[in-house]
């Protein structure tokens, strides 16, 4: 009987490259979900703001209410549609807080609609109210103060 050397296998031996596969899959993912939220990012309405010359633009308050008047005669709250009795609704609790509400018109609005809505925000007691407009394109920029 002789007696030999056992050998043991030997363990497995370390790996020298790194498996992609999953690497790959989680950018596949990532890249479907930044395709289909992509066009949903930039859905906005159709505005057609005024021109005004002493337009600066300021960092919007998450507090301030924003509000939307579109030239088919919608009513914007925020994101939201809504008519002038939920219109009225919404402005009867507000009258303690007093919050900033900026007022977005398009050019094509009539004037007495934009009154009618000032007149009821006045009637709660909001005074403090913000009207939004654009830059007109001819204007030149204001020179930077020292």
């Amino acid at each position: 009987m002789s007696f030999g050397k056992i050998e043991k296998p030997s363990g497995a031996t370390p790996m020298s490259d790194i498996n992609m596969t999953p690497l790959i899959d989680v950018m596949l993912v990532l890249l479907v979900i930044f395709m289909l939220t992509a066009p949903l990012l930039t859905s906005s309405l159709k505005l057609n703001l005024p021109k005004a010359e002493g337009v600066k633009p300021q960092a919007p308050d998450p507090q301030a209410i924003r509000l939307t008047l579109l030239s088919t005669g919608q009513l914007n709250w925020g994101d939201e549609t809504i008519d002038l009795a939920q219109f009225k609704q919404r402005l009867a609790p507000l009258k303690e807080k007093n919050p900033e509400v900026h007022l977005k018109a398009d050019e094509a609005v009539p004037y007495g609609r934009v009154a009618e809505i000032l007149g009821l925000m006045q009637h709660s007691g909001l005074d403090r109210i913000a009207f939004l407009a654009d830059k007109p394109v001819n204007v030149p920029a204001e020179p930077a103060q020292p």
